[in-house]
């Protein structure tokens, strides 16, 4: 019993992640093969060589496509995150007990004298690393937005460019894409989806169950229930 556990182990304790990366590359895979055509048929239409589907994946347009819904979903979760240090919703298992708003204490936390055993060793000690680690995952996101916001910028000035240059028009630079309205309208269109998202989670969650969902409350919970999952 003990030697199935062991050989089935991995992918049990590591389905969710599996999952949700497979899944993130089949439809990657998927948005490939329709961009690529869908590219074609404007390359058609304006009378210019078609793109092989290797040439597509090296394409500014590609990259600009994948590049600014990646940057929306890490803006979410940076937000989410630090938003929910102090920002609560009552009832909803998104948010924390409404006595806890706040970095929480160190024996609430288990760090520096009050860390166990086996929590991590950064968190164990009273310097700066404790104060780096408490905040790593924020800052992870925070730096991953950024930098998917950064190769958008560049990749969306390169693909805004080339249909300058096809309707004769002079390119821009990067600083002057970066004020125009086809940049924010890129990341705006995807940042308002994101913030409704979590805006209808956090709400629907205090009314709404999942059975066996940790994103939910048990179902016989009362709505005023605050940070309790399921």
């Amino acid at each position: 019993m003990n030697g199935g556990r062991r050989r089935g182990g991995f992918w049990r304790d590591n389905s969710l992640t599996l999952a949700f990366g497979g899944a993130f590359l089949l439809v990657l895979a998927g948005q490939a093969f329709a961009g690529h055509a869908g590219f074609n048929e404007e390359l058609a239409t304006d009378g210019l060589q078609q793109l092989t589907l290797g040439e597509y994946l090296m394409s500014s347009d590609f990259a600009v496509d994948v590049t600014e819904n990646w940057q929306s979903e890490f803006l979410q979760f940076f937000l989410y995150i630090f938003g929910t240090v102090w920002l609560l919703q009552r009832g909803s298992p998104e948010s924390k007990k409404l006595h806890k708003a706040g970095p929480e204490s160190d024996r609430e936390q288990r760090v520096g004298d009050h860390a166990e055993a086996d929590s991590p060793r950064w968190a164990r000690t009273k310097d700066w690393r404790q104060k780096l680690y408490s905040r790593s995952l924020g800052s992870v996101m925070a730096l991953l937005f950024l930098l998917s916001w950064l190769a958008q910028s560049i990749a969306g000035t390169a693909a805004y460019n080339e249909q300058q240059l096809r309707q004769l028009q002079p390119p821009v630079s990067w600083g002057a894409y970066l004020a125009s309205a086809d940049f924010w309208n890129r990341s705006l269109q995807n940042w308002q989806s994101e913030l409704l998202a979590v805006a209808a989670m956090a709400i629907l969650s205090v009314y709404l169950r999942q059975r066996g969902s940790p994103e939910s409350k048990p179902v016989g919970a009362a709505h005023t229930s605050t940070g309790v999952e399921g």
